[in-house]
């Protein structure tokens, strides 16, 4: 069962972030604040934004990992079942 997002969805996501992203910059470049500063702030929303994405890919990656070690373990569990003769006579 494949969970997949709707256009929709991936479109609010990747706007959300773009806003988000856009409005932060543009609250840095407007800032009464010196250049030193300015870029120091720069450099800690550019920071905050690699974490985010690296967090959700390792995040994706466990997600996905589980996934396919609960399907290893459900076609182990099915070849059993489909094995097992409960009339056979043990000797």
């Amino acid at each position: 069962m494949a969970n997949r997002n709707t256009a929709a969805y991936y479109f609010q996501a990747v706007a959300s972030f773009f806003v988000s992203a856009g409005a932060t910059v543009v609250g840095i470049a407007y800032l009464p604040v010196n250049a030193w500063e300015r870029a120091f702030l720069g450099l800690g929303l550019l920071y905050t934004i690699t974490s985010a994405i690296t967090l959700s890919k390792v995040m994706r990656d466990k997600q996905e990992e589980s996934q396919l070690i609960g399907r290893v373990d459900r076609a182990r569990l099915d070849k059993l079942i489909t094995e097992h003769d409960p009339y056979k006579d043990v000797a």
